[in-house]
């Protein structure tokens, strides 16, 4: 009697114009099974491609035949929207597991308390490039965030006519600016200073705050273009000054926004290879003076490290992925330090 209570719910959910729910699942699991078949697992990539495109093309013919057309272009746009969701989850999570799997080799206490002075073989750490990522990037922060903070003011709350719209053009072009452009920017104006061939921490973060500017520019500026003008409008009707209005009601209005914007901007420079290659230069003792010496970073610290090992020493691999991780968990640190900073400064409602 089940079965055919089944039978009769299927048949009438068919002739009623609808596809039973199991049925996506059904063609999809035949589709790569038959894409198997067809190619083998020597190609497994090439077997996946093949059996989604075939789901694709086959669950529209269905869907038309059974439940019409504009349903079929529904289940076409939502598997296309789903196929497109997976393929950009696959490289995420594929760099996260071999980032893991690889960098916990070397994820010890050496790897956090020692540098790479005078270490050949096996040990050493990469404590000096930790300290000089953390140092070059404060330094960055602390020269890009008043700079982009007061520039993204002046376009909101001053900025009117050419000069303005001039303004905006540059920060749109610094926006798509190339990262060794701005290494190469910043070893010129530190050679010009110093002479040639100046490596150091700071010409580093000048690097790094030329990348960084217009990011705090552009979201800086969009949080402040949501602040409700009444907000303002009630401030000057008080008798309070334009620059007051500003410090006291429109940027604590808007903090979390420009908090959060600031922490994304750091977690874009700070991977950074080409334009530190070219200004803080690597070294394997530890520095913690910005504006003397060369100055090593995480990313500069992976880039050496594997081409040391010649893509065949164990022993550098492994310090490169140990290095890679490190240098994820921070980017993941600063993502999650965005996110509590928009919860904890965004305006309270209530009555």
């Amino acid at each position: 009697m089940t079965t055919v209570a089944t039978t009769k719910t299927t048949l009438s959910s068919l002739t009623g114009g609808e596809l039973p729910r199991w049925t996506p699942w059904a063609v999809l699991a035949a589709a790569q099974a038959l894409g198997l078949v067809v190619l083998g697992t020597a190609n497994l990539a090439g077997a996946i491609v093949s059996g989604v495109v075939l789901y694709l093309v086959t669950i529209a013919a269905l869907s038309g035949v059974v439940e019409g057309r504009r349903k079929a272009t529904d289940r076409l746009v939502t598997s296309l929207v789903v196929a497109a969701f997976v393929i950009a989850t696959v490289p995420l999570v594929s760099v996260t597991w071999t980032a893991l799997s690889l960098g916990l080799r070397r994820f010890d206490a050496v790897f956090f308390t020692h540098s790479m002075a005078g270490v050949v073989g096996e040990g050493g750490g990469a404590l000096h490039a930790i300290i000089g990522t953390l140092l070059i990037t404060l330094a960055a922060t602390v020269i890009s965030v008043p700079i982009g903070l007061m520039t993204s003011i002046y376009l909101v709350e001053y900025g009117r006519g050419p000069l303005a719209r001039v303004i905006t053009f540059f920060v749109d072009v610094m926006t798509g600016i190339p990262s060794i452009v701005a290494g190469l920017f910043a070893y010129a104006l530190f050679s010009m200073m110093f002479g040639p061939g100046h490596r150091s921490g700071i010409s580093g973060a000048v690097a790094l705050s030329v990348l960084m500017i217009p990011v705090v520019v552009r979201s800086s500026e969009e949080m402040l273009r949501i602040v409700p003008n009444e907000l303002r409008e009630a401030a000057y009707a008080l008798g309070v000054p334009k620059w007051l209005t500003i410090v006291k009601v429109v940027l604590p209005t808007c903090i979390a926004g420009i908090m959060t914007g600031v922490v994304l901007a750091i977690a874009r420079v700070i991977g950074e290879t080409a334009p530190l290659l070219l200004t803080a230069g690597y070294i394997a003792n530890m520095n913690y003076n910005l504006f003397a010496d060369r100055m090593t970073t995480l990313p500069l610290f992976v880039f050496t490290t594997y081409r040391n090992s010649g893509g065949t020493d164990v022993t550098d691999l492994d310090r490169a992925w140990a290095g890679s991780l490190v240098l994820i968990l921070i980017v993941l640190a600063l993502n999650l330090a965005a996110r509590l900073i928009a919860r904890y400064f965004a305006p309270k409602t209530g009555r």
